[in-house]
């Protein structure tokens, strides 16, 4: 569970953010890690979108950071439910905003501001009605 990019402390912290960023909403927010793979980054960034179980969330809300620093690479999956909501542009926006800012080394700033927005969106879209499950663990995952 280590990432050259981010300390142990600041991966607590990450996972700190998708509890704050879960509270108020029914979405699912995960990070993965990924060091292993060479190319074909998007296909990888979806079997691991299944492999998380991200598509089965009730209400198919279920973000995914699918982050390589070593090939400097971000895909950022939302399922069904939230991109209907929010569209390509909002995607192409946190996109762009990560991306710059790892192109900055601020690995940790991007991905917090990015997981704390993407909890907004998922609040306005998919607020709490009743008792509120969490259906994924508050983990970031590695490869």
């Amino acid at each position: 569970m280590m990432s050259a990019f981010l300390t142990n402390e600041q991966i607590a912290s990450l996972v700190e953010a998708i509890q704050s960023a879960e509270d108020h909403s029914t979405g699912e927010i995960r990070v993965h890690i990924d060091s292993s793979t060479e190319d074909h980054n998007a296909e990888t960034a979806f079997k691991v979108f299944k492999k998380l179980s991200m598509d089965q969330t009730a209400e198919r809300n279920a973000v995914l950071f699918h982050v390589n620093f070593e090939q400097k690479y971000l895909t950022i999956i939302g399922d069904k439910g939230i991109h209907e909501k929010v569209q390509q542009a909002y995607w192409d926006h946190l996109h762009d905003y990560i991306t710059s800012e790892f192109a900055k080394g601020n690995y940790y700033k991007a991905l917090k501001s990015a997981i704390l927005e993407t909890g907004l969106e998922l609040k306005k879209h998919f607020p709490i009605t009743g008792k509120n499950h969490n259906e994924l663990p508050n983990e970031i995952t590695f490869s």
